[in-house]
Order: structure tokens, then C-alpha cells, then sequence
């Protein structure tokens, strides 16, 4: 399919052990043959053949091991060469300079998975799976990733993508070919309950996909309270580090003060709020208009009340702005008073109590993310869009609409989940789904 052969370092641009420079493309064996002392035209596929790399002059550049990879068994079904070398930066950008040099092209990022994804050896959502595994930070996010990479987003999508293919082909022989006696004769009352039970099986789909999703990006939690109660005491506690200042005196934190923090199976993506009250410092205005649209951002908040004194005119007020959102009422300084409710002496790192409700608020999530699901905002808002399309389709025929009319919007719906998997992708989507790839990936 391709013309050109690529190029790229496909290890860190840093001192190390080891660099590997890998090619792909039709030339992959005349570009490396001009630069090997060693002949690798008959060499057969998957083996490695040690030698040196030499410039145009003849002069030995460095010791290697090339790697052979012949199409179509190859990452990226061409022809593939990797080159390893010794892992000094000036050693490896002589040996990609000399590539280049012979008739080579420099890769973009992502391009050598975008060859694979195009050339047919793994689908859109496998390709997303690959750099999802580069880029995981935890265990869970690893785990989705390689199920990702072994198609599993793919074999959840594909019984309904079956689904829809099969009512969308029956509808339209009925209407084209009436006499077949051999097809289902399909009407209005047949295909709703259909429509509705196939909408029931996405919704479902993605609601465990949402929730993954909150496990794998962190919940964005804002620690909200009134002046000197300990929010910044208790982002410390929970970080495990001073990360904001602690003081007795009132308005202190007039900024936002953020961090993360992984628990047994969450993240949460913590940001400590100006405390807030009625007042006439400007600066400490400024931090509390800050808390308040952090907070209008929040997936979870954490009101912080003071335990040593009862609920006053500020407390409330708290607890009032914040009643519609997603929140834990926690109550600090139990060091001082022990109370029913949920205590913590942030001041101490007594913050146990609080971490274990967190979690256990998330458990169905946490759950949610070991199953397999749906990895990424592009695959659920393509499922969204198949969804609100059979919403459409449901409203026409509970309207008695006729049924060939009924087919543009199961089309829609068949369109949006074939481009979960690349299928139906356009060219300035791929380009920019693998722009986001490392390169020499």
C-alpha cells in the first residue's frame, strides 16, 4: 500500500543500553543492506544477524543486531528492520541520519501503528489499546489496555453491529423483494421491541464504560469548607506530604492547591479551595471565586466541617451549595471532639475512615473497569451517537412511521459503531487519533 519506507528511533533519545532504529516499508532491505556489512537479502524472516554499521565512507559506526521481520508477518504487515544498537544519543542519531541519508523517510509519530491499522492487522480500537499500554501508570490501565490489544472492545461491539445489519437487510427485502416467502416479514411491531432491546444493551454498555472511565482518569475532587477547618491539613494527609500551607490563621490558602493521589483502586485528582466566607479582602475574594468554579467542575466534593464546634451560618451555607453535587461530608478535629458522623484528625493522618468510604463509593466502578468496556471518550461518544440514533428510530416507529424511512436512522446507528473500530473512519480522524503516538511507534 505504501511507497515510502520509514524510519525512526523507537527507544528513548537518551543514554542507555541499548537504542533500537526501526524501518518499515518496501526499500527496508536496500536502504539497510548500503549500511550493513552484511548481506540480509536471503536472510529469512524473524531471525537477528550481528554485525557493524558503516557510513559512506567505509569506517566502522558501531557493533549491532539486526532484527529481520518480513511482510506480511511483520508489526506492520511490510517489510520491518530493527537495528540495535549501542543506546549513546550521538552513535544513534548517526545510524538514523544514515538511514535517512539512503532513501528512508523520517516517521511521524504513530505512523508505523497507523500502517498496521491500515494495512489491516489490527483495528482501530486494538491501535488505541497499544498506546494505552505505553501510556498506563497503574495496573488496572495495563490490564485494559492488553484486552484492548486482543480485541475486546471490538468483540463487545460486534453482536450489535450483527444486530443492526441483519434488521436494516430485512427491512430492505421486504420492501424490494415482497414475494421472497423465505424472509422474515418484518413491520413496526416487530422491530420496536428489537429497537428497545438493543438500546437497553448499549445503555448498558455504556454506562460500564463511564464508569471505567472515572477509574482510569481519576475522580476530579474538590475539599471544600470554611476557613481554618483543615482542608489543607487534610490534602497533606491524604498526599502523604506539606503540599499547602498550614497555618491557625483564617484565609490562608487564597489559591488552588492541587494533587493527585492513588488509593487501593482510585485515583482522585484533588484540589484544596480557598476557604469560604463573607469578606472584604480582595485577594481572598479572588480565591474564593476560584473554589467556587472548581467546584462547579468537581465529580466529587468533600465538605469538611469542624467537629470541636457545632454547625454555624458558614457550615450551612456549605452544606446548601453543595446538596446537588456528588459529595462526603466528613467532619475534622475528631482529635478534639468525637462525634457520630464521619471523623477524621487530619492534623494527625488520621484519615482512614474517610479513604475507606471513598473507595467503597466506587466500588461499582472499580468493578466496571476489570470487564470489558469501552477504553476511551471516542469510543463512547461514537456509542452515544449509535444510541441517540435507535432513540430516534423508537420514537418514529412507536409514530408508526414507515419502515423505509425507519432505516436512515439504523444506518446511523450501524455507521457510528463501525467507526468505533475504524471501519468507517475518515482520513483527518486517523490523523489525528495516531498524531498522539510516540514516535518511531
Amino acid at each position: 500500500m505504501f511507497s515510502e519506507t520509514i524510519v525512526a528511533v523507537s527507544t528513548p533519545m537518551q543514554e542507555g543500553a541499548i537504542s533500537i532504529i526501526r524501518l518499515s516499508g518496501p526499500d527496508a532491505f536496500s536502504i539497510v543492506n548500503k549500511i550493513f556489512n552484511k548481506d540480509l537479502s536471503n536472510k529469512p524472516s524473524h531471525t537477528i544477524t550481528y554485525g557493524m554499521i558503516v557510513d559512506q565512507d567505509g569506517e566502522d559506526v558501531d557493533e549491532v543486531l539486526v532484527s529481520i521481520f518480513r511482510s506480511p508477518r511483520s508489526y506492520t504487515m511490510e517489510d520491518v528492520i530493527e537495528i540495535n544498537c549501542h543506546g549513546g544519543v550521538f552513535v544513534t542519531k548517526t545510524i538514523l541520519g544514515l538511514c535517512i541519508g539512503n532513501g528512508a523517510r523520517l516517521a511521524r509519530p504513530g505512523e508505523f501503528t497507523e500502517r498496521a491499522f491500515l494495512n489491516g492487522r489490527i483495528d482501530l480500537t486494538q491501535a488505541e489499546g497499544i498506546n494505552d499500554l505505553i501510556t498506563a501508570t497503574n495496573k488496572t490501565d495495563a490490564k485494559n489496555a492488553i484486552n484492548s490489544m486482543k480485541g475486546s472492545v471490538t468483540r463487545l461491539i460486534t453482536p450489535l453491529i450483527d444486530d443492526l445489519l441483519q434488521i436494516i437487510a430485512n427491512i430492505e427485502v421486504n420492501i424490494d423483494y415482497p414475494e421472497y416467502d423465505d424472509v422474515d416479514i418484518l413491520s413496526q411491531e416487530v422491530v420496536l421491541p428489537m429497537a428497545k432491546s438493543w438500546r437497553k444493551r448499549i445503555d448498558e454498555i455504556i454506562i460500564k464504560a463511564q464508569n471505567s472511565m472515572i477509574v482510569k482518569d481519576g475522580v476530579d475532587t474538590v475539599i471544600l469548607g470554611k476557613p481554618n477547618v483543615g482542608k489543607s491539613s487534610l490534602l497533606n494527609a491524604l498526599l502523604e506530604e506539606d503540599k499547602a500551607i498550614v497555618t491557625d490563621i483564617e484565609g490562608t490558602t487564597r489559591d488552588l492547591v492541587e494533587g493527585r493521589i492513588r488509593l487501593s483502586n482510585i485515583t482522585l485528582n484533588l484540589v484544596d479551595t480557598a476557604g469560604i466566607r463573607e469578606t472584604k479582602d480582595k485577594v481572598e475574594q479572588i480565591g474564593i471565586a476560584k473554589s467556587l468554579d472548581a467546584l462547579s467542575k468537581a465529580q466529587l466534593v468533600i465538605v469538611v466541617l469542624d467537629a470541636s464546634t457545632d454547625l454555624d451560618k458558614s457550615d450551612k451555607k456549605l452544606l446548601e451549595i453543595t446538596k446537588d453535587y456528588d459529595r462526603i461530608i466528613v467532619y475534622n478535629k475528631s482529635d478534639i471532639r468525637k462525634t457520630d458522623n464521619l471523623s477524621i484528625s487530619a492534623l494527625n493522618n488520621d484519615v482512614s475512615e474517610l479513604i475507606k468510604v471513598i473507595e467503597e463509593k466506587y466500588e461499582k466502578q472499580i468493578l466496571a473497569s476489570n470487564e470489558s468496556t469501552l477504553n476511551n471518550e471516542r469510543q463512547i461518544g461514537l456509542a452515544i451517537s449509535a444510541r441517540n440514533s435507535m432513540d430516534e428510530v423508537i420514537n418514529m416507529l412507536e409514530d408508526n412511521v414507515e419502515l423505509d424511512l425507519v432505516t436512515i436512522d439504523l444506518q446511523k446507528s450501524y455507521n457510528s459503531l463501525k467507526e468505533i473500530i475504524g471501519e468507517t473512519s475518515r482520513e483527518d480522524l486517523i490523523d489525528a487519533l495516531f498524531s498522539k503516538f510516540c514516535l518511531g511507534k
